[in-house]
């Protein structure tokens, strides 16, 4: 659990600056991409977001999960 809790605590640290909701340039900003690959990976579902007319709507809590749930830790439940 000690391994889940420090990667939280690590993201929550990289999110602290941004608020509820992301822009596309602050989407890009955090994970390292350009604008460009970010309506890329937004478009494709990689990232998830909402289009609204001609905006996307991207929750920074959904980012921060998928970014969590991608981290190579191994689970408590996996005997390796």
């Amino acid at each position: 659990m000690a391994d889940w809790e420090a990667l939280m605590s690590h993201l929550d640290d990289l999110f602290a600056g941004y608020g509820d909701h992301l822009t596309v340039a602050e989407l890009g900003e955090l994970l390292g991409i350009k604008v460009p690959t970010a309506y890329k990976w937004l478009r494709e579902g990689t990232i998830p977001g909402y289009k609204v007319g001609s905006q996307w709507v991207i929750l920074r809590d959904e980012v921060k999960e998928l970014v969590a749930s991608g981290r190579n830790l191994p689970r408590e439940d996996d005997p390796q």
